[in-house]
């Protein structure tokens, strides 16, 4: 069985909300326009104390482009804070570690 490609794109910050999630998300969609077929694009959220709902839409969205271009998509390191809002807004299955 070949090995998966993963690829890291650019990290969460420490904080991200409605003001900075719109440069996260144009810097992460860059860079996985880069990525190669079959690639596995893989977002850390290990630095990421401060959030709000901006942070869930914004990793939604880049889901959404990495399945168009048919890329695999993982979250590392999410914090539980962030598990807990995604599981609220039913969308923690869309997410995968």
């Amino acid at each position: 069985m070949p090995s998966v490609l993963e690829a890291t794109l650019p990290a969460l910050p420490a904080v991200l909300t409605h003001e900075q999630a719109p440069r996260w998300l144009a810097d992460a969609e860059r860079a996985l326009a880069s990525l190669p077929a079959g690639a596995t694009a893989v977002v850390s959220a290990a630095a990421l104390q401060g959030f709000d709902s901006s942070a869930l839409a914004a990793l939604l969205a880049l889901r959404r482009g990495a399945l168009r271009r048919g890329l695999g998509w993982r979250v590392a390191d999410m914090p539980p804070k962030l598990r807990t809002l995604a599981e609220v807004y039913g969308v923690a299955e869309l997410l995968p570690g």
